[in-house]
């Protein structure tokens, strides 16, 4: 049930971190996400290889979202209680897992589309850019994208779907996960490693 759970939080959307983001130009941000949605549509309406596609997402993402901001916040408190060994693992298996899952997703969409809907708003911690995603035999949804300056550069921080900020439940499921194994993050650690497996056993079956 543990490995369920974080895969279907996985496969839902992005998180963001508790970090310190630089202000981020309101036109700016918007331009970003602009051509994140025209990157992503080009390579999903690819002739590529459903497995090529994978790729080419997994490429963007890791450049366009702050994936290790990302992992510390959703560890959150029991990011401080992890030792330093478990933290490195935890990044490396975190980004492993929302790269691979998302990248599945995005890589095997067609004819989906982004349009940006309202003017950027400012937030306490970057930029929300408002997008109407337009998806095959479904209904459209709204994604809010945050967007912040890390580095120097404009980067993925949370998505918030029809009002529900996934940072926080990504973040709360994390936690109970912890919590439900008497607060040891090696647990979780063990869960991420048997999700990556299903992940691989997934991915090989359907080649």
């Amino acid at each position: 049930m543990l490995e369920r759970r974080i895969l279907l939080r996985a496969t839902v959307g992005l998180s963001c971190a508790s970090v310190a983001w630089a202000e981020t130009d309101p036109g700016g941000a918007a331009d970003f996400i602009r051509s994140l949605g025209q990157e992503l549509v080009s390579v999903m309406d690819s002739n590529d290889p459903v497995a090529r596609r994978r790729d080419r997402v997994a490429a963007i993402l890791r450049r366009r979202v702050d994936l290790e901001g990302v992992g510390r916040f959703i560890l959150g408190r029991w990011w401080r209680q992890a030792s330093p060994t478990e933290q490195q693992e935890y990044l490396r298996l975190f980004e492993e897992t929302l790269i691979n899952s998302l990248s599945t997703r995005f890589g095997e969409y067609r004819g989906v589309r982004f349009s940006l809907d309202r003017a950027p708003q400012r937030s306490d911690d970057g930029v929300l850019v408002n997008t109407i995603v337009v998806r095959p035999n479904a209904a459209p949804i709204s994604l809010d994208w945050r967007v912040g300056e890390v580095g120097g550069q404009p980067k993925v921080v949370d998505v918030i779907a029809e009002g529900t900020s996934l940072r926080l439940t990504q973040r709360s499921e994390y936690s109970s996960v912890i919590q439900s194994r008497g607060g040891q993050v090696a647990a979780l650690l063990a869960a991420m490693r048997n999700l990556i497996q299903q992940l691989a056993a997934r991915d090989q079956s359907r080649n």
